[in-house]
């Protein structure tokens, strides 16, 4: 008796895809005849659609917390060789925040300068605010309690972690405890440190198993976003979406070829064609991928055999950058949070996104290696702002292209801070890359 043969399952991102593609037809179909102001529509809505988004947007936001500090302290953590190698630990940092920064404030410039989201009629936003009420509200009233100016800067320093931990407008203060907790391990080297250091991986671990399955719940919950918000916009939404996603492969394209080639030329003195020629093979599998952390064996082999780097240096870096070196995702949650809030009419003052720009640095290194892990930042950062989340679900159905060009800029950003650290270390020299590991 011959068995059946197993029936093809479709990946994750095509079955988004799908909910994506339906839910729009769907909305279009209901704006173009006039039928969204129809009872069973609007029982539809009510009844089916606005929960199920509500419920997965509770469920991000249910695993933010354990989430962002596991994935900060771990990879603060695994900065242990810092002590080792001193100097090279060090000029990782340094580089890694800085090329971060240069990524969120080139993607926050070109937002407010090309204006993706803005031009939608007010009142079909506050309409579609409307139906999300309850949450707008609580919202409204996190917002309103932020502090500013040299407050705003006081706060980030918490003095009650549990509180911090509890409420999204003081979640900067959980990631600044993460940050000093991960330093404290990293200073404080004994088995009962490395005992607990394997707990936070192991939640970080759990966190990401959740995430995982929550994240299969998008094709659905795609669907449910993509028609509520279609079948209020219309083909306005399309357009505002197409603009989105232009702005963000310019940002993260002008990132990868601008700002690591002056970075290669001005502080490595090397050439940025023969860079780029190089580590081509590893964009082109990152791109393939969608995955650092997939692409690493090829990334540590390009380092060494194509670039030329010292063998210490490209797998201490390229290890430590996989997880904290996330150029592209930085730029992208910076970009998105601003567009939702042109989307919305919301007005971010410079104090506002000064905050946005330094969370999505700490987001760069709190969502690595995790599947979509890119979305709860994105929600997060939107409750800390005054925009109403809801607007994730627009992003869900080209995230996953999006996924592949920021992570090729992720992979690339690794190998150009490689090079940038192994460029002052002529003690690390030929010798190195051939030394055994």
């Amino acid at each position: 008796m011959t068995s059946m043969p197993a029936r093809k399952r479709f990946p994750l991102h095509t079955k988004i895809a799908i909910g994506f593609a339906v839910g729009i037809v769907a909305g279009l179909i209901v704006h173009a005849t006039g039928a969204h102001e129809a009872a069973w529509v609007q029982a539809f809505t009510t009844y089916v659609t606005t929960p199920v988004s509500k419920i997965f947007l509770s469920l991000i936001f249910m695993l933010i917390v354990p989430l962002l500090f596991s994935a900060l302290v771990v990879g603060i953590a695994e900065m242990g060789d810092v002590r080792a190698l001193g100097r090279i630990g060090w000029k990782t940092l340094a580089h890694t925040v800085v090329l971060s920064a240069v990524a969120v404030l080139l993607g926050l410039a070109l937002v407010n300068w090309l204006q993706p989201g803005a031009g939608v009629d007010p009142a079909l936003a506050q309409q579609l605010l409307a139906d999300n009420a309850d949450r707008a509200k609580e919202i409204v009233a996190s917002v309103g309690t932020q502090p500013r100016g040299i407050d705003m800067l006081v706060s980030i320093v918490p003095d009650n972690v549990i509180a911090a931990a509890s409420s999204n407008g003081t979640i900067l203060s959980l990631m600044f405890f993460a940050v000093m907790f991960g330093i404290g391990l990293v200073l404080t080297p004994s088995p009962h440190t490395d005992v607990l250091k394997r707990g936070v991986e192991g939640l970080l671990e759990i966190s990401m198993t959740l995430i995982g399955l929550v994240i299969r719940l998008a094709p659905v919950t795609v669907f449910c976003f993509m028609f509520n918000l279609t079948a209020i916009f219309g083909f306005d939404l399309l357009i505002r979406l197409g603009a989105y996603v232009g702005v963000v492969v310019l940002a993260l394209a002008l990132h990868q070829f601008v700002s690591y080639s002056v970075a290669l030329k001005v502080i490595a003195g090397k050439s940025p064609l023969k860079f780029f020629r190089g580590a081509q093979e590893a964009m082109v599998m990152a791109f393939s991928t969608a995955s650092s952390n997939a692409t690493l064996p090829t990334a540590l082999r390009v380092a060494e055999e194509e670039l030329g780097l010292p063998r210490r240096i490209a797998r201490f870096v390229l290890t430590v950058g996989a997880t904290a070196n996330q150029n592209g995702t930085a730029l992208f949650e910076g970009v998105t949070v601003l567009f939702l809030a042109q989307f919305f009419g919301v007005d971010l003052s410079l104090g506002q996104q000064a905050m946005v720009m330094v969370v999505c640095i700490l987001g760069g290194i709190g969502t690595a290696g995790v599947p979509s892990g890119s979305l709860p930042v994105v929600a997060l950062i939107c409750s800390m702002v005054g925009v109403n989340p809801v607007g994730i679900g627009m992003i869900l159905g080209v995230n996953h292209f999006l996924d592949m060009c920021r992570t090729t800029l992720n992979v690339t950003g690794d190998l150009t801070l490689a090079t940038l650290v192994a460029s002052g270390e002529p003690d690390l020299g030929a010798g190195e890359t051939a030394a055994a590991p």
